[in-house]
This record gives structure tokens, sequence and C-alpha cells, in this order.
């Protein structure tokens, strides 16, 4: 097992329910978006299912129940391109990709289990993050991977200034199914939220030849910084670099030596 301690980050995910007679499949749930701007056409397919519409995505809206946050509002949106960014009612950077220098927030970030903080107070404050996120008006979803990297990463957050940052930070992912990420990253911005940054590393698998490592960054505050969101993913991207590592070397020692 890998020399880090195996977590579990409490979630009390609310449930989302399908609607009545939802099938992905069938013609008779889908409806034209022929009478859509060209450029919402373009985002993905042209048919989709009852109901569903910019930022109302059933799928999409069932990932993120995986992660803890249900858009209660029925506003949130999946950002993995510029165009995204446009369609969600916000303005993509002219400059890409944005380079952050995240050292200074480095020294604030803490990691959960360790003697700046405990699983137990982590925990409640992720909790209390997800639980808000999932009341927010619209919930902005930049994903893509790190930079230089192909780890995937998925940023949840209210903010509507930090969203766009986010995305010309991250590289450009493959366009794919939408499914959890290596790195999840919940990011609040809420007068009533005490400034909070914290991540934690979770090993997960039912076998020692399926387990892998995904990390956890929480950020909140009334005004969070892009610094301390990048700090948290870079320090997370270091922590599943060290459990892969550390797994592959207790792989390749004898079994007679263990």
């Amino acid at each position: 097992m890998s020399v880090r301690s195996v977590i579990h980050v409490a979630t009390k995910a609310l449930q989302a329910s399908k609607p009545r007679g939802y099938n992905s499949g069938s013609l008779s749930n889908t409806r034209s978006f022929a009478s859509l701007p060209e450029s919402i056409k373009r985002s993905g397919q042209s048919t989709s299912v009852h109901n569903e519409y910019p930022g109302q995505n059933y799928a999409f809206n069932w990932t993120l129940n995986a992660d803890g946050v249900t858009p209660l509002k029925k506003s949130a949106f999946r950002i993995t391109k510029p165009l995204e960014l446009k369609i969600a009612g916000l303005k993509p950077l002219a400059t890409a990709p944005l380079k952050v220098d995240a050292t200074a927030a480095k020294k604030t970030m803490r990691e959960a289990g360790s003697d700046a903080l405990d699983f137990d107070s982590y925990d409640e404050i992720a909790q209390r993050c997800k639980d808000l996120l999932s009341l927010s008006d619209t919930i902005y979803c930049p994903e893509g991977h790190m930079p230089g990297t192909h780890t995937s990463v998925r940023v949840i957050t209210n903010s509507d200034s930090l969203a766009p940052k986010i995305l010309a930070y991250l590289d450009r992912a493959p366009k794919r199914e939408s499914s959890g990420c290596s790195i999840t990253a919940y990011v609040l911005e809420d007068n009533e939220m005490d400034n909070f940054a914290a991540y934690a590393i979770e090993e997960v698998g039912e076998t020692a030849e399926d387990i892998t490592s995904v990390a956890a960054v929480v950020c909140t505050g009334k005004n969070v910084k892009i610094e301390q969101v990048v700090a948290g993913l870079e320090m997370s991207l270091d922590g599943l670099k060290e459990d892969e590592a550390a797994r592959k070397a207790e792989s390749e020692v004898p079994k007679d030596d263990q």
C-alpha cells in the first residue's frame, strides 16, 4: 500500500432523480435544436433529452452528483473549451494559456491528515462547501488536464470570474463523456464562509491491482484567488505522483522481501 494513509472524505451527496420515462436512446424523448443559435448547436449533439437545455443536462448532473454536488437550481455548465464559456454567459480570457505562480499560496494550502489539519475538520468544511455549491444559482465546471500532463481535473465553482481563468490555466483535454476526474476542486465564493484552502488524497480501488489515487481540493472565502486554486491543484498533482511512485516501488519488491 502507499505510504500515504488511505482516507475517505465523507460525503452526503444529494441524490437527483431522472425524469419519469427518461431514456437517452428514445426518439420520443428528444427534441430538435434547429431553432437554437449556431453557437449552441456546435457545442454538442443536435438533439437532447426532453426538458434538457444549456445548463441542464441529466448525464452531467449525475456525474456532479457522484462528486457530491447536486445543481438544485438546474443551472450547471460543463466547460471544456472557450465556446462553452460563452454558452454559460461568460467571456473567455484574451490570453491563454494562463500562467499562474502559486508559490506563495502553497504556504497556506494544508493537507488533510497533516499536523496542520485533521480529517474531521476537513470533511466538515468540504461537506459544507458542497452543500452550498448545490444551492448556487449557477454552477460552472471547467475541465481539462493539468498543464503538461494528462491528469484530468474538474473544478466545481459558483464564481463567474474564476471559471474563465481556470479554463485558461488548464490544458484542453480531448472531448469525452463526462465522468469523474483524478483531481476535483470545490471552489466556493460566499460572504458567510471563512477563508479555507486545503486538499486531500484518497486511494480508491477494490484490489491491489486496480488501486489508484484521487485528490480533492477545497477553497472557500469571500474572494477566492486563482493562485489558491492552482496551489491546491499543483500540490494534489504532486501527491498523486508520490502515491503512484510508492505503489510502483512496492510492486517491484520481491514477495519474499515484503
